[in-house]
């Protein structure tokens, strides 16, 4: 058996070689991506319970671990209404649209560095970050196809809420990166890993969230941007049940329902990994040589555990800061923005560009 498909590989052509790893790496992907998602839910509800002092959900499989399998039967047999004043097109295509952005930016992020002469990134795209802004703005119809759709006052206020709010950090958090590409010359969200590698001032890691004030600065305007695109708290104002009742999701129910809340959670995997990736080194680690690329099938899979586990401490950040930070209001939310973040973010590239303007005179 395993002869027929070494034959059959080694039939192949380059171009049926590549079009069939780059299959396999999609799929896996995409897989290990929804499996992100649902145990980021039990992350989520544990890790709450932990601070409320509870014990969180504990029933279903060893340590609550088949909770997710749990819920996701329970979503998919729940009674599903639509209610009769809603506009049923856009009702039905809203919740669909929710996890396509994390999937598609999935695309150009560079996971892992090598196993068996492939590269571990499903588009090595020359204009990887502006391909992610690009589809990072598509987020935003989701929510608001939600609330007008949904032919309701609090939905609707949620879907406004959303639409200011996104594309107001979507500013500060593409202004943000520029000084990172200033530094590193390309766009290529490849090279941009390549140019953390190595360490600075004999031991710390050479990554830009440590490098300079400028790009440090950068890391903590993309990072609130972050709470914000993904409507976290404390910036979950499109929900806000206190002010909404729930926002733009109050007329979804079974299904529907839960997959605004798995779109809210891939794209929390997405822009963890971003933040991975920009400013702390992708799949590198300075020490014991793991940050050149994997010669050996076991160096490559350890780049991607790498990888993955510096994605696993931004969702556990994600998630503590829900649980101890109270929520902005809607004018402070838009104040920040506006008149801090952007300003700032502006300075910080004048400032990125004269230094490295005076450092290339040196």
């Amino acid at each position: 058996m395993i002869e027929t498909v070494n034959n059959w590989l080694n039939g192949l052509s380059d171009t049926q070689s590549l079009l069939l790893f780059t299959s396999i790496k999609a799929v896996v992907c995409f897989a290990i991506m929804m499996t992100m998602v649902a145990y980021t839910v039990v992350l989520e509800r544990r890790l709450c319970a932990w601070i409320q002092d509870r014990i969180g959900p504990n029933r279903v499989g060893p340590f609550g671990l088949l909770q997710p399998a749990a819920d996701g039967i329970k979503a998919f047999f729940k009674e599903e209404m639509t209610p009769a004043h809603v506009r049923k097109v856009l009702f039905t295509l809203a919740p669909m649209i929710a996890l396509i952005p994390a999937i598609l930016n999935l695309a150009v992020i560079p996971f892992g560095s090598n196993i068996g002469g492939q590269k571990m990134v499903l588009a090595d795209l020359n204009v990887g970050i502006l391909y992610t802004f690009g589809i990072v703005s598509l987020g935003v119809y989701s929510i608001v196809l939600a609330g007008y759709a949904s032919n309701s006052k609090f939905p609707f206020l949620g879907g406004i809420r959303s639409s200011a709010q996104l594309i107001s950090y979507e500013i500060a958090m593409g202004m943000s990166v520029i000084p990172i590409f200033l530094y590193v010359g390309d766009l290529n969200l490849s090279a941009v890993i390549t140019a953390q590698t190595g360490t600075q001032l004999g031991f710390l890691p050479n990554w830009f969230a440590l490098q300079t004030p400028m790009t440090f600065l950068a890391f903590c305007i993309f990072l609130v941007a972050s709470f914000a695109e993904t409507n976290r708290t404390p910036f979950d104002l499109p929900e806000a049940e206190q002010e909404l009742a729930g926002g733009y999701n109050i007329e979804y129910s079974s299904i529907k329902f839960a997959m605004f809340f798995m779109g809210e959670y891939a794209n929390m995997i997405l822009v963890s990994a971003m933040m991975v990736t920009l400013f702390f080194g992708g799949w590198t680690l300075p020490w014991f040589g793991l940050d050149q690329p994997a010669t050996t099938l076991i160096g490559g899979v350890l780049h991607i555990g790498i990888f993955l586990g510096k994605v696993f401490l931004f969702l556990v950040m994600f998630v503590w800061i829900r649980w101890m930070w109270p929520r902005f209001r809607y004018d402070q939310l838009m104040d920040l923005g506006w008149r801090r973040f952007i300003p700032v973010a502006l300075v910080n590239i004048l400032v990125t560009a004269i230094w490295l303007w005076w450092q290339s005179g040196k």
